[in-house]
């Protein structure tokens, strides 16, 4: 049976009988966590279950867990961090091991709750104009820079058994808007975008799954680029990215349309999932109802991104964390 072609969310912390029919039925994907759907230890632990029980598969369980401003688990169940550009640029020259270790505890710590995704590395580029909901999640300002220190946070998932999410492809970087409110647009040349976003993500194209950017990169084509058939050849061609693309959420802002609508936009101009979150059980069963079933590439993709979620390796917490302070001088934690 094939996959359907959304991840979505729930409502609280447990499923209830309606959610469980629903998903028991439409059989997305997987699911993602916000913080409403967060509470104790053993209560992450169910609802995981909850939804895999639902769907009748260890199917991906995935979050936002970048650390510092965007991190929805947080005290006493995880580790308060300092913002990701703010952790590299204190780590110097040793960016690459600290990220690496950062994010190796933080695929220790989601698997411990049963969370095996997280969108996360983050490949954008920071820039002066870069708007302030962006700018410290990136990992630096050279493209170069950023795909190194991408490649470790990568890793330090897939070590840990959590797959990553490359977000936001092509690039984000230059939005000068919040894309939860408002549609920014770019109007550099295809030949100039390649030589600077799009190369951190030409140089992780190996990695699972990717995240689409709501962004309109004017001189390739006047729609956002998650609704761009364009732009997701722009992605599969010139980035060269054969995993599974996944939107932004389709309810942000940036997009106009409802979720439904826009749901099948999406996986028309070339997206394999859509990724629907904050709506009402209305609106979830109205995207999994609209999306239906992946097409044979996307589930090949789906598959091929589900074989890459690997048994952690062991971890020696106490090491790593030494380690990670050292290499941070001791200003690893936020607070």
């Amino acid at each position: 049976m094939k996959f359907g072609a959304a991840i979505t969310d729930a409502e609280g912390l447990r499923l209830t009988a309606e959610e469980k029919a629903l998903f028991r039925k439409m059989n997305p994907f997987g699911f993602i966590l916000f913080a409403r759907n967060i509470d104790t230890a053993d209560q992450v632990r169910a609802l995981c279950d909850d939804f895999r029980e639902a769907v009748g598969r260890d199917c991906p369980i995935t979050v936002d867990q970048e650390g510092g401003r965007v991190q929805r688990l947080r005290e006493p169940l995880a580790r308060e961090w300092l913002p990701p550009l703010d952790h590299a640029e204190r780590a110097g020259e040793a960016a690459e091991r600290a990220m690496y270790l950062r994010y190796r505890l933080i695929a220790h710590e989601l698997r411990s709750y049963g969370i095996d995704s997280n969108c996360a590395p983050m490949l954008d580029i920071a820039r002066e104009g870069t708007h302030v909901f962006l700018k410290n999640r990136c990992y630096g300002h050279d493209a170069n820079h950023v795909a190194r220190i991408g490649r470790a946070v990568a890793q330090g998932h897939l070590d840990g058994g959590v797959l990553p999410v490359m977000k936001h492809m092509p690039g984000h970087g230059r939005s000068t808007l919040d894309t939860h409110f408002d549609l920014p647009h770019v109007d550099l040349s295809l030949e100039e975008l390649e030589q600077s976003d799009f190369a951190p993500f030409r140089a992780l194209n190996d990695l699972p799954m990717g995240m689409t950017a709501h962004l309109v990169f004017e001189k390739i084509d006047a729609q956002p680029a998650t609704v761009s058939a364009k732009m997701i050849e722009v992605i599969r061609q010139n980035i060269g990215f054969d995993g599974l693309i996944m939107t932004d959420d389709i309810s942000m802002k940036a997009l106009s349309g409802s979720a439904a609508e826009l749901s099948l936009k999406a996986l028309q101009a070339g997206c394999d999932i859509t990724l629907h979150c904050n709506g009402s059980f209305t609106d979830r069963a109205e995207v999994l109802e609209a999306v239906g079933e992946m097409s044979d590439d996307a589930q090949r993709r789906a598959e091929h991104a589900l074989a890459m979620r690997k048994t952690p390796a062991e971890l020696d917490i106490e090491a790593a964390e030494a380690e990670l302070s050292r290499l941070m001088n001791g200003q690893v934690y936020d607070g």
